[in-house]
Formats: structure tokens, C-alpha cells, sequence
């Protein structure tokens, strides 16, 4: 709790918790919708980063960064989003993320063949209903961009693939749904119009920053064209930090109030700095994806972060790529005071550091405070590296030849081409 909160305001937000269902067997209270919770103004705080938290763990492949962990190791997805709802999430995303056929057959993915994008959506669904039911989350069913929509198939093709993952969550029955991960305002507002034929609420955030989407079209008028397409809930996630990711669902926000279009404000940055990125974000730098530790952003950072998302208007606050639980949980403390409670993660946690006073150095026992944590300047310990990198700014978008998918592997001629266009950029 911040500085000059009452004490009993702290044992507030400590005795605070979700109800479970009883030995009885009695079912619980009816949870609110997430409209419901957001027209109330109350705060939803999104989870984290999954496909990099788990392939860093084992279990997805970078490069496709495909959910079939879902199936085949469905307790390390489990054990993630428990985490994230210790941590004081209220929503659990079905780890749907790149889970369209046309995906999941991709650059020879064997997945769409042996497994079938259907088995991996619906299990997603079981364990995100499952871990949600735990606590007060609700479960959101997510689609994302497609390689049809980057191979220039028509908007009947590219809609089919997204009605193909719809028809699991309907049948799961997920609570609401999220269409994320968009570079292209055009695609996004295909996804919406596919999920608003479920009639349930839809989010949509895009993977674009102050310069708006890959064909240029400005972050506020992205955000008119999806509400208009459908979506209650508009913003961005990935590809950026939180500092850019605000800046760009500022502009959003300006864009509606100009069109005089209401909805609520929705972000999910990654966490890692990005203040070198260009148009795409953190995969144009060379550090991506295996790289990209010394960026890591704090704890205190993302204690910042939902402070100024909050005072910005969005209400619907969580993380992306590289957000691990103890970001979210850092979210939670931060907005501790407006919920009127803390996650059960912080049971293991003192405020800004307090528990830092049953250390046994006294060196230690004096960084028990939150002015020391505010005022730090993290050093990388890497003397020899440089602190910005140099985006490698292709500036390919759909339609150019090297975006064009294939359900065959990577040639190694491909490949030869893409190493010698590399050395030339």
C-alpha cells in the first residue's frame, strides 16, 4: 500500500479474498461479466506472457511459438495460469494463441496433422475454465493473426479460419472473447466482425505502436474501426513496452473521444524496454527472441506502469510477451488501494521491499524501503554491450514475397536468401 494509507487499510486488502465453492458442494455466486465489471468501473487485470514463459520453460518451440502444450503437457499450462491468478489476475486467456489451422500447418508444423487445431483449442478452454473456476476470473477465448491474411487470401478465407476457432469457444463457452496480436487494422476488424456473431462481448487489441498499423492507418482510427466493427474493448498488446504502449492507447483514446465512439480501454504490453524499436516493434530487434534478458523490465516498473494506465483511463491492465507472474502481481499491488485488496501472491511479498528487513546483511536490511527501489538505476553488469540496438527495419508487410506462407518447411535455398538479404540490410 502506498505511503499514507491507513494501517487498516492494509489488513483490508489482506483479509480480502475470492470465495470457492464449498465442501457442500454449493456452487458459487454468479461472476459478473467482464463488461459488467468494467461498466462498474472496477479494475480487470489481464495475465501474462504465455509462449515465451513456457517455451522458456520447455514446452513451446520459438519460431512457430505454437499451443499444442496444451495437449501435450496440459500441467505446465495449468501450473502458468494458477500462477497468474495467484498473482491477481481475473482473466485466464485460453492458451489459443496461433491456434488457427492454417497456423498450425505452417512452414511444416506437424501440429494441424497429428494433433488438429479443434483438440488444441478445446483443451486450451478446459484449463483456462478450470484454473478460472479456482477464483473470480473469467475465461476469455483469444484468435490472433493469421499467415492467410499475410498470404493475401481473400476476407471469406481469413474469416473461415477464425469461425473454425469460434465454434470451440462457443461450445466451451467462454466467457467473453479477445482477438489480439493484429498489425493490420483491415484483419483485426475481420476477427471482430467473426466473434461479434457469438454475441459475446469482444475485446480487440492490436501489436502496433505511435505509428499505427503496418498499411499507416493511426492508432485512433484502428480504434474507431473496431469498435465499429464490433469490439467493446479496444487496445494493444505486444511488439512494445508499456511507456510506448501508452502513448499508443492515448492516442486511441483521443481518437474515439474525436469520433465521439465509446468503448474501454484495454492494454498488455510486453515486458522488456523498447524505446530503440521501430514500426514492428521488439521482433525487428536483432536480440529477439533469444537475447532479450538485459531488457527485462522490473517489478517497479510495472508498478509504474499500472499507475499510469490507471490514471490514463484503462481499466482493463495486464502484460504480454515476458510478463511473468510476479509483473502481474506487481499490478496488483500497485492498484491495491482501488480494489480494496491484494493477491494471495503477496503473502510472499513485502511492500516496495519491506520484507527485506529480515535479511541477515545490514546492507540489505536498508533497501527495506520504497524510496531506495524508486530512485534505483538497474545496471545491465554488461560492460561491452551497447544500451540500443539498431532495429533490423525490413519494412516487409503483407503481400511481399518473403511473407507469403507454405505448408512445406523452410527450404534451405529459402533460407540462403533471407541470410544474404541480411547481410545487405
Amino acid at each position: 500500500i502506498r505511503p499514507g494509507r491507513k494501517r487498516r487499510a492494509f489488513h483490508l486488502c489482506r483479509i480480502t479474498a475470492p470465495k470457492k465453492m464449498t465442501s457442500t458442494g454449493a456452487k458459487q455466486p454468479v461472476k459478473k461479466g467482464i463488461l459488467e465489471r468494467l461498466d462498474a468501473g472496477e479494475i480487470v487485470i489481464g495475465d501474462g506472457g504465455f509462449v515465451f514463459a513456457l517455451e522458456k520453460r520447455g514446452y513451446v518451440k520459438a519460431g512457430p511459438w505454437t499451443p499444442e502444450a496444451a495437449v501435450e503437457h496440459p500441467e505446465a499450462v495449468r501450473q502458468l495460469h494458477r500462477e497468474f491468478l495467484r498473482a491477481g489476475a481475473n482473466v485466464m486467456q485460453t492458451f489459443t494463441f496461433y491456434a488457427s489451422d492454417d497456423k498450425l500447418e505452417n512452414r511444416g508444423n506437424y501440429v494441424a496433422e497429428k494433433i488438429s487445431g479443434r483438440v488444441v483449442n478445446e483443451a486450451a478452454c478446459d484449463i483456462a475454465r478450470e484454473v478460472a473456476d479456482e477464483g473470480d476470473a473469467l475465461v476469455a477465448g483469444g484468435v490472433s493473426q493469421t499467415p492467410s491474411y499475410l498470404s493475401c487470401k481473400s476476407e471469406a478465407d481469413v474469416k473461415a479460419i477464425f469461425k473454425k476457432q469460434l465454434d470451440v469457444f462457443e461450445k466451451k463457452n467462454v466467457d467473453f472473447l479477445i482477438a489480439e496480436y493484429f498489425e493490420h487494422v483491415e484483419e483485426a476488424a475481420w476477427a471482430v466482425e467473426v466473434l461479434k456473431g457469438s454475441g459475446k462481448p469482444v475485446a480487440c487489441t492490436m501489436c502496433i505502436g505511435p505509428e499505427g498499423d503496418l498499411n499507416g492507418v493511426p492508432p485512433g482510427e484502428c480504434a474507431v474501426r473496431l469498435v465499429k466493427a464490433g469490439a467493446s474493448i479496444v487496445g494493444v498488446n505486444c511488439h512494445f513496452d508499456p511507456t510506448t504502449a501508452l502513448k499508443t492507447v492515448k492516442l486511441m483514446k483521443e481518437g474515439l473521444v474525436a469520433a465521439n465512439v465509446k468503448a474501454h480501454l484495454m492494454i498488455q504490453p510486453i515486458a522488456y524496454h523498447t524505446p530503440d524499436c521501430g514500426k514492428q516493434g521488439f521482433i525487428d530487434l536483432p536480440e529477439f527472441p533469444f537475447a532479450l534478458e538485459p531488457r527485462i523490465i522490473t517489478r517497479w516498473d510495472v508498478q509504474k506502469y499500472a499507475r499510469e494506465a490507471y490514471k490514463l483511463g484503462i481499466r482493463y491492465i495486464g502484460g504480454c510477451c515476458g510478463f511473468e507472474p510476479y509483473h502481474i502481481r506487481a499490478i496488483a499491488e500497485e492498484l491495491a488501494p482501488e480494489r480494496e485488496f491484494l493477491p494471495k501472491a503477496s503473502e510472499k511479498h513485502g511492500s516496495w521491499g519491506s520484507g527485506l528487513d529480515m535479511h541477515t546483511k545490514p546492507w540489505v536490511r536498508a533497501r527495506a524501503r520504497r524510496k531506495y527501489w524508486e530512485k534505483l538505476l538497474p545496471a545491465s553488469g554488461r560492460p561491452y554491450c551497447p544500451s540500443m540496438s539498431k532495429p533490423d527495419a525490413w519494412g516487409v508487410t503483407k503481400g511481399a514475397a518473403e511473407l507469403m506462407q507454405q505448408r512445406e518447411a523452410t527450404s534451405e535455398q529459402q533460407l540462403k536468401e533471407l541470410f544474404e538479404k541480411q547481410k545487405l540490410s
